[in-house]
């Protein structure tokens, strides 16, 4: 999101995975989910931290029935890939992976004749090129139309002073960009319909890349675009609950063992032990307001204007991000917490600059509960596997790290998967609140949002993985009236990391 400042655009992060796109006339919907890993490579927690430095860096400054996606994918724990999905833009249809990003704004996608846009992708997957000129629904975005001053307001769009048109330039802190033109065009889906599948279409505005710089030209990782998960009103979120065709919250579960794995939805996750903190207001990212940590049920000694959001300070909830960061000096207080909660239990060692553990038994019954404490009288407690990380082993003994890392001279929060996952997050930018509960992420869940006539009605998004005959019968029978959420399993959202 474009309005981060420079201070945190050093700090860089790499999204790591890629729901999907929107929907129709609002409800839930699946897009195709996917995940590769780069072969022949393990994961040093040192890589993980700058990756997630790239993906900082790219922080930039209600309806009538189902969309369905398949989920594709592959899943190795003991390599790094990157999740996209596919999406079909223009007429006729054309298919592009794109990657998911919650820390910005605009969907865009690789166009003809782009300038060090990679032509072949180590995941194994087809590259193409968007060709407004191929497509019978496509047209220019123009400098006077409304939805490119939109753009401008939020940093995300900007003036061509040849031929009048609306433009972007996004420079990410890894030191890529990508520079491009804007069009409008449809995206295209299937909609589940009470009993039947139909076509469906919507139109959105969205990025023509026709230049790409720094990591965005390697090849091993490359996909077609990105696809910007923010609130800013160039995202396909703000575009498409403006035209009425979803809600303005969405939804995730992401699954932290086994597999990994998880649920997307755009739509409320229904879940009685959610409890919910205001969003930060003005803010360009998903920021809440923390307040202290406790280590035991002891708050630790942490000047709260540690954690109080600026124009470069405050506590970021972002999926994308694997680990998680702590501001400066809230990150020493914590360690020597928990170092002193387990000295007596395990042998800790310094692994890289990293505080680990020596554990010959279960985390579990060894190492404390750390409650992040927030605005609204909520609290997020992470059980030892939501702020360690097991690495390699020593003989019989495992090696446990301390999961969170510093970020040095700032006083950024970020809470990445590693707090995130195995708990619902609802992002109700309607709103303005998160909400969060404990879950087992590998069951389904109930998506709540409000239909034509008011009413809130529920779909249980497990089955929209199951065939589409009982898929059918169960929105037959839960869904009277009409209903948005768009719906995505996700086929791996959590990796286990290693030394």
């Amino acid at each position: 999101m474009p309005a981060l400042a420079a201070g945190i655009l050093a700090v860089a992060l790499v999204t790591m995975f890629l729901p999907p796109p929107a929907v129709a006339s609002g409800f839930p919907a699946t897009p195709t989910l996917e995940r590769a890993f780069p072969l022949n490579q393990r994961v040093e927690l040192d890589e993980l931290k700058a990756r997630d430095r790239v993906r900082h860096g790219r922080f930039l400054q209600s309806s009538v029935g189902v969309v369905d996606f398949p989920v594709e994918g592959t899943y190795d724990p003991y390599r790094v890939g990157l999740y996209f999905t596919r999406v079909l833009l223009g007429s006729p249809p054309k298919e592009f992976y794109v990657q998911i990003d919650t820390g910005s704004d605009v969907l865009w996608v690789s166009c003809g004749s782009c300038n060090g846009c990679p032509q072949s992708s180590g995941l194994h997957i087809p590259l193409n090129f968007f060709d407004p000129g191929s497509s019978s629904t496509a047209s220019l975005i123009s400098c006077s139309d409304q939805r490119c001053s939109l753009g401008v307001q939020s940093s995300d769009a900007g003036c061509s002073s040849q031929g009048n048109q609306c433009i972007y330039t996004f420079q990410y802190g890894d030191g890529s960009g990508t520079s491009g033109y804007y069009v409008s065009d449809l995206l295209n889906f299937d909609a589940i319909v009470g009993s039947s599948v139909t076509n469906s279409s919507a139109s959105i505005v969205f990025g023509c890349s026709i230049s790409q710089t720094g990591d965005l030209t390697k090849s091993d990782r490359a996909v077609d675009g990105i696809f910007g998960f923010g609130q800013q009103d160039m995202s396909v979120i703000s575009q498409l609950s403006s035209q009425g065709i979803t809600p303005k919250v969405f939804s995730h579960c992401l699954k932290g063992d086994g597999g990994g794995g998880g649920i997307l939805v755009l739509g409320e996750i229904v879940e009685e032990d959610i409890v919910y903190s205001p969003l930060v207001l003005s803010q360009p990212h998903y920021n809440l307001n923390l307040q202290s940590i406790s280590v035991n049920g002891k708050s630790l000694a942490i000047d709260p204007e540690v954690f109080a959001t600026s124009t470069n300070r405050g506590t970021i909830v972002d999926s994308g991000t694997t680990l998680a960061y702590l501001a400066e000096e809230a990150y020493d207080p914590f360690v020597s917490a928990i170092t002193e909660a387990v000295s007596q239990s395990v042998r800790p060692l310094l692994s890289k600059g990293t505080q680990c553990y020596l554990i010959t038994s279960s985390v579990k019954g060894i190492f404390p509960t750390v409650s992040l404490n927030f605005a609204g009288g909520v609290s997020m407690n992470l059980k030892p596997e939501g702020y360690l990380l097991q690495q390699n082993s020593i003989g019989d003994a495992a090696v446990w790290c301390i999961g969170f890392q510093k970020i040095q001279g700032q006083g950024i929060t970020i809470l990445g998967d590693l707090v995130l996952k195995d708990k619902i997050f609802v992002y109700d930018l309607a709103g303005q609140r998160i909400g969060w509960a404990n879950y087992d992420c590998s069951m389904s869940v109930n998506v709540s949002t409000r239909s034509s006539t008011g009413k809130s009605e529920f779909v249980n998004a497990g089955q929209l993985s199951e065939s589409s005959s009982p898929r059918t019968v169960f929105y037959n029978k839960l869904i009277p009236g009409s209903i948005v959420a768009l719906l995505v399993h996700l086929s791996v959202l959590y990796t286990s990391l290693f030394l």
